[in-house]
């Protein structure tokens, strides 16, 4: 029986009989995304005393300027899941195209791709605030031994083996899913270990809080705006607290233990959405169902939508059920 003090390595190993797949392969997956986290958090901590703040110059493929710790962020979990010989292909939000990897070796076994955004919320390290890493794990659907293909890549939601993120606050923390529940992980520094402080995390079914940037009201649709103003209306455990951090994965974090709802919907500004489907709503929307949550582009379940392209972006929705489902009924009753 899962215990507090459990290390990470000591849970998979108890656990690895509730994955349905290789236990050996996920173990060593996991365990090369928990050396990448390591590695990373040591350079986010230590961000305000060196030379890796503010913008490296570049843009990436969906023309936002990147940031100094979202490129060495890339190059470290791509290194780290290439080294460990586990994946036979990477895709990053960081990268114009998806990696495959070793690609000319008929020998090569390896039955996973994993898609990741390796630095979500980069341009709040300026100013301290929480960032994260939001990683998600699919079998190949092509043969084993063959180069990796984009049909790889572009699976539902719903074919997701595991996914989880990695909090990097006052305290370093890794949560991940493998379709048998949530639990969360706390980094020791002092010895490099992360523990199990989160076991069995839910959303409460109602929350009182709601995170959007309402700074972009005025270019929401009227089901938003609808929904907002319900949420500052005063009646029963209403009004709700605005909490918006404006990095996915802190404000998820936080909802998820407090109970609340998430709204990046699709605007005047961004007709399709933000967020982008494979690397942020994926990945949370199947962390959410596995933590009695919902996850919504406003009409349909995110897990249920075919991608088309690898950088594709959707409206997103998420978090207390019964949140989500009010905001849904206010986008059908606006249409």
């Amino acid at each position: 029986m899962s215990q507090k003090n459990q290390t990470l390595g000591e849970f998979i190993i108890e656990h690895q009989s509730s994955f349905k797949y290789s236990s050996g392969e996920l173990s060593r997956l996991i365990n090369s995304i928990r050396l990448a986290a390591k590695v990373v958090n040591y350079e986010v901590n230590k961000a305000g005393l060196v030379d890796i703040l503010g913008a490296a110059g570049d843009t990436n493929i969906q023309g936002e300027s990147q940031q100094k710790l979202d490129v060495y962020a890339n190059e470290k979990f791509i290194q780290m899941l290439t080294n460990r010989n586990i994946v036979c292909g990477i895709a990053s939000e960081e990268e114009d195209d998806f990696i495959a990897i070793n690609s000319n070796d008929k020998n090569h076994q390896n039955k996973y791709v994993v898609l990741i955004d390796p630095l979500d919320g980069s341009s709040n390290i300026d100013v301290n605030v929480s960032v994260g890493t939001i990683f998600s794990v699919y079998r190949r659907v092509t043969e084993v031994g063959t180069p990796v293909t984009l049909d790889d890549f572009l699976q539902k939601g719903s074919e997701q083996v595991a996914a989880g993120y990695i909090i990097y606050g006052t305290s370093t923390m890794l949560v991940y899913t493998t379709g048998d529940g949530v639990n969360g992980f706390t980094l020791n520094p002092a010895i490099g270990t992360f523990y199990l402080s989160h076991p069995k995390m839910q959303f409460p079914k109602v929350g009182t809080i709601y995170s959007v940037n309402e700074g972009n009201y005025i270019h929401f649709p009227q089901g938003i705006k609808d929904y907002i103003k319900y949420c500052q209306m005063e009646e029963g455990d209403r009004p709700y607290t605005s909490r918006y951090i404006g990095s996915l994965v802190s404000d998820f974090h936080r909802n998820m233990i407090k109970g609340g709802i998430y709204l990046y919907p699709k605007s005047s500004k961004t007709s399709a959405g933000k967020l982008r489907l494979l690397y942020e709503c994926n990945p949370m929307a199947f962390l959410a169902e596995e933590a009695n949550g919902k996850a919504s582009d406003g009409a349909q379940r995110i897990l249920d939508i075919q991608p088309s392209e690898l950088h594709q972006r959707v409206p997103f929705i998420c978090g207390s059920t019964n949140m989500v489902n009010d905001a849904e009924a206010f986008i059908k009753a606006a249409q």
